[in-house]
């Protein structure tokens, strides 16, 4: 049998139908997409050094769910004040000082926007979102998440505001490039972290409600399950060194403690293990659980591309926390004091500087199972989901006091509410966003927030300081012991 040669009009048939397929695909790839579902098409594992560097996104493209009725305003239900805020919460009048004098303008905000990834404004109780950029993974997600929750823990209680978030790495607003006394006023950006050379206003992260990337539960059953960790190794039958592991490569900071590691020439006391990501996702995160890691005497911090969110994990395990000096704080860590919670370790000598806490720790047990556990059980019982609640609604309303300006809804903002939002996720998203939902409000109010104390903040940073300064005359007086031979 011959070859059959199609004929002209079977030709145009296919012709037509193929371009009819194309277009089909063209317009599915062009319909809009939940910020929920980007993360599907964000690599979380790759080893760049800072997830600043994203393109932008078309703001129709990402909005979190929409929601179809927000005429009701939420019911407000007073109640009296509860008891003292923990004392990490003072940070919040510092970290509004450049605003003091001057407010907040309209103007001030939108010069922010070229920082941000998106716009939050609160109006009557209810949340809008317009969006610049795409946060890495879900961050900006879970971020705004957690705010909605924030306002159905304490309904009608939040006043109208108008915010610009940075979702990145980084702090953005950089003091350098403003002067307050002079009149040239930062602009008003929230972000995870900030450093003492910038102006971003710190907010708790989005890894409270959970990170579904790296299946990191909800802060609420995390906790749980790290008290549960505690519990399955006494503190003298631990590992006699100091345990690390995560990525190395987002930082500088983190390759280098990776000459720490145990070596034939060298054991400085550490345990350091490289955390494969996309290995560890294909496995089901079986190498991951944090729970199981409270294994080792110590534990070390440090950080990454900027601050990272495991410093509370790591220092929940009952071990002492070895934190190499950091650069950036987020909203809690401004109250540890080394000594206490942590113990401090030089950035500059790393490895002879993580033995001397080690065999320090190993000859002083008992003071080493007290710093121990007074950093778990600040991370255990002060960062509580009420506290961060009460954190986030503290810092939005005295932002909400410094507007000078009327907030309304930007026009290109859309409606956002949990139940729409949730609604669009599955996966761990979805379990992750049901898990964390609050379930009605809150029967009492929110703690009450200390006043400004400047005096007690000087106060504070001196003893810092001296708590460093002993430790380093600590390690100056072993070196000197060592080289000469007694």
């Amino acid at each position: 049998m011959g070859l059959k040669i199609p004929s002209p009009v079977s030709i145009a048939i296919s012709f037509f139908l193929l371009l009819g397929v194309l277009f089909a695909g063209f317009q599915w790839l062009d319909q809009p997409i939940s910020a929920g579902k980007w993360y599907f098409f964000r690599n979380p594992f790759g080893l760049t050094h800072s997830s600043d560097d994203l393109p932008a996104r078309p703001a129709a493209e990402d909005c979190p769910g929409v929601c179809a009725n927000t005429t009701t305003a939420p019911e407000v239900r007073p109640f009296p004040s509860g008891p003292s805020c923990p004392d990490y919460l003072r940070w919040i009048h510092e970290d509004l000082r450049p605003w003091n004098r001057s407010g907040i303008t309209r103007e001030m905000l939108e010069a922010g926007k070229k920082l941000a990834n998106f716009r939050l404004a609160i109006v009557g109780g209810k949340a809008y979102v317009e969006t610049y950029r795409k946060s890495f993974q879900t961050r900006d997600l879970f971020t705004i998440w957690g705010i909605l929750q924030l306002l159905s823990w304490y309904p009608g209680r939040i006043p109208d505001l108008d915010l610009m978030f940075n979702g990145g790495d980084v702090p953005r607003v950089l003091a350098k490039h403003y002067r307050p006394n002079k009149g040239l006023m930062p602009p008003p950006v929230f972000h995870y972290c900030a450093d003492d050379a910038s102006h971003d206003i710190v907010f708790p992260d989005w890894s409270f409600w959970g990170w579904a990337e790296v299946n990191i539960k909800p802060w609420e059953r995390l906790v749980k399950e790290l008290r549960a960790g505690n519990g399955r190794r006494k503190w003298k039958d631990r590992e006699r060194s100091a345990y690390w592991r995560g990525n190395p490569y987002v930082s500088g900071t983190r390759e280098d403690l990776l000459k720490c590691n145990l070596s034939e020439s060298h054991d400085w006391n550490a345990r350091l293990y490289i955390q494969n990501w996309d290995e560890e996702t294909r496995r089901g995160f079986k190498q991951s659980n944090l729970a199981d890691q409270c294994t080792h005497r110590y534990k070390i911090y440090v950080e990454g591309a900027a601050w990272s969110v495991s410093r509370k994990y790591i220092l929940a395990c009952d071990s002492p926390t070895l934190s190499v000096k950091d650069r950036y704080y987020d909203f809690f860590s401004r109250s540890l004091l080394p000594g206490q919670h942590f113990w401090p370790i030089s950035a500059d000598n790393k490895c002879p500087s993580i033995k001397f806490a080690v065999d320090w720790g190993n000859s002083h047990p008992q003071k080493a199972q007290e710093i121990g556990k007074a950093g778990s059980s600040f991370i255990l019982n002060d960062l509580r989901m009420e506290n961060v609640y009460d954190y986030m609604f503290h810092a939005l309303t005295e932002y909400a006091k410094l507007l000078r300006y009327k907030p309304t809804i930007p026009s290109a903002a859309k409606p956002v509410c949990s139940e729409s939002m949730a609604s669009t996720e599955s996966g761990r998203v979805k379990e992750f966003m049901i898990e964390s939902k609050v379930e009605g409000p809150r029967n009492a109010g929110p703690c009450a927030l200390p006043p400004p104390d400047p005096a007690a903040i000087e106060s504070l940073m001196r003893r810092k300081k001296e708590s460093v300064k002993q430790v380093q005359r600590w390690e100056r007086e072993a070196r000197d012991r060592r080289n000469k031979g007694t």
